[in-house]
């Protein structure tokens, strides 16, 4: 496994604070940055990084990984090793990019199970490049409260949540990561919700925010 032209060479680049004042990859410029990320550019490559590991790190920590930094790391490891082989557009690198950070979460948690650690998503490092809509509904609620609302839920339904909240990732996107059906993944996310929203006794609400329109 390798780090094409040094892209992860920069120990004190942590992937959560990456700054994100530069606008995001569009549709249109994210093939040709991937084209040239394939092609072994270094410039790509940090555009990837720069682009996904944010979120990548929100999620491994959101779902209790140890070492989300050094994890996000081997994910990216993993990305670009296998990047020539990738086809697809921005919302399949998505998925493809959060599929490889699910498998190798799952293989840390299966490790650590024994123990029972854990480790809580920590709003205040979560530092994506914009809130959206069920961000900024959360952010109302307070640290603790959403963490509460998120740790309450049952695995299927917090993995759903999160990469929803965190990875900004549609329904069917989320079903490729977990490998269910789109169906299944709407179900876990209305149950989540309901079970979110009957914690809320005021204000907007998670399932207000979500709706089933951002598929």
């Amino acid at each position: 496994m390798a780090d094409p032209d040094g892209a992860l060479a920069h120990p004190p680049m942590r992937a959560e604070r990456v700054s994100r004042a530069r606008p995001s990859i569009g549709a249109e410029p994210f093939q040709a940055v991937l084209l040239a990320a394939q092609a072994g550019a270094r410039w790509a490559n940090s555009e990837l990084w720069n682009e996904y590991a944010p979120a990548v790190a929100a999620f491994l920590r959101a779902r209790g990984s140890r070492e989300p930094d050094d994890l996000t790391s081997e994910v990216f490891l993993a990305v670009f090793d296998r990047l020539g082989a990738f086809r697809g557009g921005e919302a399949d690198f998505r998925a493809f990019v959060f599929t490889i950070a699910y498998r190798r979460l799952t293989d840390e948690l299966r490790r650590r199970r024994r123990r029972g650690e854990h480790e809580e998503w920590q709003q205040e490092l979560d530092s994506r490049r914009a809130p959206s809509a069920e961000d900024e509904a959360l952010g109302r609620l307070g640290d603790r409260s959403a963490r509460e609302l998120i740790d309450a839920l049952v695995p299927d339904q917090r993995d759903v949540m999160v990469l929803r909240i965190l990875g900004d990732l549609t329904v069917d996107q989320v079903a490729v990561v977990l490998g269910k059906r789109p169906g299944a993944v709407k179900a876990l996310q209305r149950r989540a919700l309901e079970s979110m929203r009957k914690k809320i006794a005021t204000g907007r609400t998670p399932a207000r925010a979500f709706g089933d329109g951002r598929e």
